[in-house]
C-alpha cells in the first residue's frame, strides 16, 4: 500500500492470449516476486514463469531477476523448440540456478528463489516448481491438482502433526526444503495434464495462496475479464495480507485451442 492508502498493483501489459498477470508489494516495503508471460502465436507455444525470491540487502529481487533473466534467454534462443516440454522445463530450473549463483558475488547476503513454471502447446501443460510458489490446474470449478509445497510445514501436514487448514498460517511454512541458488543443483518437480475446454491454470507466489482459498482462485479464471479479475484478486489478497502482508505474485491463465499442425503450416507458407 502506498502513502496514499492505494495498493501499488502492477498488471504486466502485452500479455499472451487467455492470460493476465501482475504483482503487488503486499505489506513490503520491496518487490521480490517477479514472473514473465512469454508467447509466440506462430508455434501456438506460451511460457508463464514465476519466482518468489528471499535474502536480505536486495538479494531476494536479484534472485528472483536471475529466473525471469534465464527464462527471457532460454525463450529468445528458441530452446523451447528443440527439446521436449519436460525437459524444456527441467532445463530453465537448472539455467535459473546458474544464474542465481553466478549473481551471489553482488551482493552480500546470499540469493535464493523458488520457481513455478507452466508451458502450453499443442493441447499439453507441462509445469515444474521448486519451493512453495503453487500451480493449481482447475477445470471449471473443480480443482483438478495443486503443486506440493517443499516446506518444512508441508512435510508436518504429510506426517499429520497439522492439518491442511493450518498450512499458511504455521510458523514453518517460510522454512523451505528446496530452492534455486543453494550449493547444490535444484531436484525439480514436473507435472503434466492434456487440456480440456474449461481448463484454467492458476500460478501463484505464497503471498496470494495464504490469503485467497481454491474456490477464490476458481472464480478469478471464470471471470469474463482476467485483467479486472487478476487486479481485483492481488488487492484482496494484499487487504487481507495487511501491513505484515507478504509480497504478491499472480498469473490467471485459460489456455485457448491451439491450432492443428496443418493449419500452423497453412499460416507459414501464407507467410513466406
Amino acid at each position: 500500500m502506498n502513502q496514499d492508502g492505494q495498493f501499488d498493483i502492477r498488471v504486466v501489459p502485452g500479455t499472451p492470449p487467455g492470460v493476465a498477470c501482475g504483482l503487488a508489494p503486499g505489506g513490503r516495503p520491496s518487490q521480490q516476486d517477479d514472473l514473465i508471460c512469454l508467447h509466440d502465436a506462430r508455434e501456438a507455444t506460451t511460457l508463464l514463469v514465476l519466482a518468489d525470491g528471499m535474502g536480505g540487502d536486495g538479494a531476494g529481487e536479484l534472485a528472483s531477476g536471475g529466473v525471469v533473466h534465464a527464462a527471457r534467454e532460454l525463450w529468445d534462443e528458441r530452446v523451447w523448440r528443440d527439446q521436449p516440454g519436460a525437459l524444456f522445463l527441467e532445463t530453465l530450473c537448472q539455467a535459473a540456478h546458474a544464474e542465481i549463483r553466478r549473481r551471489n558475488a553482488w551482493v552480500a547476503a546470499e540469493p535464493h528463489s523458488t520457481i513455478v513454471a507452466l508451458l502450453l502447446r499443442e493441447g499439453q501443460a507441462f509445469w515444474v516448481h521448486v519451493g512453495d510458489s503453487r500451480l493449481y490446474h482447475f477445470r471449471g470449478r473443480r480443482c483438478l491438482s495443486v503443486t506440493r509445497d517443499h516446506s518444512l510445514a508441508r512435510l508436518k501436514l504429510d506426517r499429520g502433526e497439522i492439518r491442511e487448514a493450518d498450512l499458511a498460517h504455521d510458523p514453518d511454512q517460510h522454512v523451505l526444503l528446496r530452492g534455486l541458488g543453494g550449493s547444490e543443483p535444484p531436484e525439480v518437480e514436473h507435472g503434466y495434464a492434456a487440456t480440456r475446454p474449461g481448463d484454467g491454470f492458476v500460478l501463484c507466489s505464497d503471498g496470494v495462496w495464504e490469503t485467497l482459498s481454491r474456490s477464490e482462485l476458481a472464480g478469478l479464471l471464470r471471470a469474463r475479464d482476467l485483467a479486472t479479475a487478476l487486479y481485483d484478486g492481488l488487492v484482496l489478497g494484499a487487504r487481507r495480507g495487511g501491513e505484515a502482508g507478504d509480497n504478491l505474485g499472480l498469473i490467471l491463465a485459460r489456455p485457448e485451442r491451439s491450432p492443428s499442425w496443418l493449419a500452423r503450416l497453412a499460416g507459414r507458407l501464407s507467410i513466406t
